[in-house]
């Protein structure tokens, strides 16, 4: 059962939960695709196997997805097309230097009208676009702690969605 340990503020705290296993980590995912929309930048922040690649599976599957999920680690993006959205979620974890962000022409999605989930973004710095939310995924004895905050309009109001959607996961 997710746990809310520490709700978004104004005054920038993030959104806190503990995610008790891999279910809850797809859950989580769950609530953020009632949150998305056309143009966000979502960032996924977190260690090697952190689950990452869980929480966006968990938004796909919410969102009408039923084929594979995979990290996108060897192959940069996988699109999807989903329910309302073309949703771009990308793994920089390979990258040596960030201008191998800008050869592989990636900026083009950041630009579109999809939305853009990232892992390993710091690997592209400073090249890749600002972030509307920022999700941290960390070790949490036998689960994850999951941060999220808000760093623009679009995120605050996304993290009040989430918040909601934690409280009242779908059945």
């Amino acid at each position: 059962m997710i746990q809310i340990l520490h709700p978004a503020d104004d005054t920038g705290s993030p959104l806190a939960a503990h995610l008790s296993d891999e279910a809850d980590t797809e859950t989580a995912g769950a609530a953020l695709a009632a949150t998305l929309h056309a143009g966000l930048v979502i960032y996924l922040r977190g260690d090697l196997g952190t689950g990452k690649t869980t929480l966006v599976r968990g938004a796909l599957r919410a969102l009408g997805h039923t084929g594979k999920v995979k990290s996108p680690t060897y192959t940069l993006i996988e699109p999807y097309v989903v329910s309302r959205l073309n949703l771009y979620h990308f793994d920089f974890y390979r990258f040596a230097v960030p201008e191998e962000y800008l050869e592989a022409g990636l900026d083009e999605y950041f630009a579109g009208n999809g939305v853009c989930l990232v892992e390993w973004p710091d690997k592209a710095a400073p090249y890749i676009a600002a972030p509307d939310l920022e999700v941290r995924l960390t070790v949490s004895g036998p689960g994850r702690r999951m941060e999220a905050l808000a760093l623009t309009e679009a995120g605050r109001t996304c993290i009040s969605k989430l918040h909601s959607g934690l409280n009242s996961p779908p059945q």
